[in-house]
């Protein structure tokens, strides 16, 4: 059963993925206070303004900007502050700028609502949530990263495009880094019940390792395409932001695909933040799913955690 609640939650970067998010949430019912915490103070508060006026017209929300002491008593950060990605940079182009913003501003909030929940979205956001980790002293089940929650959404919905069928009865998972090393689970992806690999495909794509390689590619360059044309991206991450902080408000014990610091399972032997899919209840990430991959899958995933260890490193944490 769901635990009825509402809470309070501090959004950290009044920027395009920031105001999207808080937006979004206002639809959730879950969230019954949103700050705004920005150190541009009056788009903060313009956003705030803004999004009071919409709420009005759903649901009561107190929605307002403040300052990191105003987020006490939030159940969950999420942090959305840093620099965007540009395009034709990748998101490991943008570690260093934004580890130095993730280590400036994190501890002072944290001092005013240290049992909050933290969750991590400025890119890269796999090797930041272990920045967050690091700078802020909490158990690994507490600071998560958004991770591949949207890249799995960006996978059900090319094979519904290509198979024809609703999203919904599609299930699959993208582990492994939210860039360009990211896994594709092809082995356990099945159709209401039917493995991938014995569902029927439509005769224009009876090439199945073809297709393969195209959802892959397509799924991979989404965020590319779309900071091609708009400059960024921001719908797809504040809903996906929306469902992992109903997890947690919610306690739903939800799997979900975060970002979270993990050491020896699946094959991993050193610290790293990657996607697996995890249960996701108050308290943040309450377990680890022990999926049966593929060889070449599990190969994958130790190649994507090994990029971003290399990048850890060069941080010097």
């Amino acid at each position: 059963m769901l635990e009825e609640s509402t809470g309070k939650v501090a959004i950290i970067g009044a920027g395009f993925v920031g105001t999207s998010t808080a937006f979004a949430l206002i639809f959730s019912g879950v969230v019954g206070e949103i700050v705004l915490v920005d150190i541009n103070k009056a788009k903060a508060e313009g956003e705030a303004l803004d999004l009071s006026h919409a709420a009005t017209l759903i649901r009561p929300v107190k929605i307002r900007a403040g300052e990191p002491r105003d987020c006490a008593g939030s159940r969950v950060i999420i942090f959305t502050a840093g620099a965007n990605q540009r395009p034709g940079e990748t998101r490991l182009d943008l570690v260093h700028r934004n580890a130095a913003i993730v280590r400036e501003a994190l501890p002072e909030i944290l001092e005013h609502c240290p049992q909050a929940v933290i969750l991590m979205v400025t890119n890269p956001v796999d090797v930041l949530t272990y920045v967050a980790w690091k700078v802020s002293g909490l158990p690994p089940s507490r600071v998560l990263g958004s991770g591949t929650v949207l890249d799995s959404a960006r996978f059900r919905h090319l094979l519904s495009l290509k198979l024809g069928i609703d999203p919904r009865n599609i299930h699959g998972y993208v582990i492994g880094e939210h860039g360009d090393t990211e896994v594709l689970l092809f082995s356990l992806t099945n159709i209401a019940g039917i493995g991938l690999d014995e569902f029927p495909l439509p005769e224009t794509l009876q090439d199945r390792d073809l297709f393969k390689v195209e959802i892959s590619h397509q799924v991979r360059e989404a965020a590319y395409e779309i900071i091609r044309r708009k400059g960024y991206t921001s719908y797809g991450v504040a809903l996906a932001l929306t469902r992992i902080t109903e997890a947690i408000l919610h306690n739903e014990k939800r799997v979900l695909t975060v970002s979270s610091v993990i050491k020896d399972l699946y094959g991993l032997q050193e610290e790293v933040a990657v996607s697996l899919p995890c249960i996701i209840g108050r308290e943040g990430r309450l377990g680890v799913l022990p999926l049966p991959l593929a060889p070449g899958e599990r190969l994958a995933l130790q190649h994507s955690a090994d990029t971003l260890r290399r990048v850890i490193e060069e941080l010097k944490l």
